[in-house]
């Protein structure tokens, strides 16, 4: 049984909040897929670049909250092996 303050905390929640995270989880999954991609290409090719973008691909999504952060430092991410080469 829940009691009274329990409820009263969970009738006011914000429904915004609960967007967010939705957001946050769906760019997380399709951010750290690329980052997968990236990272069997970098290991198959030899590319240490593509490689280490994976892994950074697959993990930030665990350590940024805000949403267009999380699109900046993909994006970023991702373009990254097309202009360094080594």
């Amino acid at each position: 049984m829940r009691s009274p303050r329990a409820a009263t905390a969970f009738a006011s929640a914000d429904n915004s909040d609960i967007v967010m995270e939705t957001t946050n989880l769906i760019l997380g999954l399709i951010f750290s897929s690329i980052g997968i991609g990236y990272f069997i290409y970098g290991r198959k090719q030899s590319n240490i670049v593509a490689r280490y973008c994976g892994l950074a691909l697959l993990l930030y999504p665990y350590l940024v909250t805000d949403t267009l952060t999380m699109v900046a430092v993909g994006i970023g991410l991702m373009v990254t092996p097309r202009f360094i080469e080594m």
